[in-house]
């Protein structure tokens, strides 16, 4: 699975940490920036980059982590792309249902509220990294009509 990674300046930090531990636990990650800190840039230019990466990607299953201040801004963002099913998630049991029930294949993360709780960002990156989607027929049928919407 290939993990496309982006952050904002307000996810610059945490944006960091989460290259390093999938990194560090062998996951195909690749950072798509921003680079360095750079407290003017925007973050639907990180949405935008990580949709098209999706879009594509022909690997099987890839997927995508943004991180901004609130992750509410990149999940809107990214959302606008056919395919792309981004969901900001706060904890675990959010990041288990959205994989299992809605096959998210964006991540976003809150800063603000997970970045000071490693213990935290960690379970809701691999409980969302590693839960299958469930494939039940209504939600095939559902994820269709979300994709005739864009």
């Amino acid at each position: 699975m290939k993990i496309y990674l982006g952050a904002d300046h307000q996810g610059f930090y945490l944006k960091e940490q989460v290259f390093a531990y999938l990194a560090k636990h062998g996951y195909d990650v690749e950072d798509i920036g921003d680079k360095e800190l750079d407290p003017h840039d925007d973050f639907p230019e990180f949405a935008q980059l990580a949709a098209m990466k999706l879009m594509g990607d022909d690997s099987k299953d890839p997927r995508s982590i943004l991180i901004c201040g609130g992750g509410q801004g990149m999940a809107m963002a990214a959302n606008r792309f056919r395919g792309v099913r981004a969901s900001v998630i706060w904890d675990a049991y959010e990041a288990k249902m959205t994989r299992h029930d809605n096959d998210s294949n964006v991540l976003c993360l809150p800063a603000r509220v997970v970045e000071d709780d490693q213990q935290l960002w960690k379970g809701i990156v691999e409980t969302w990294l590693n839960t299958p989607f469930g494939a039940a027929a209504r939600f095939k049928r559902r994820n269709a009509q979300i994709d005739e919407f864009a």
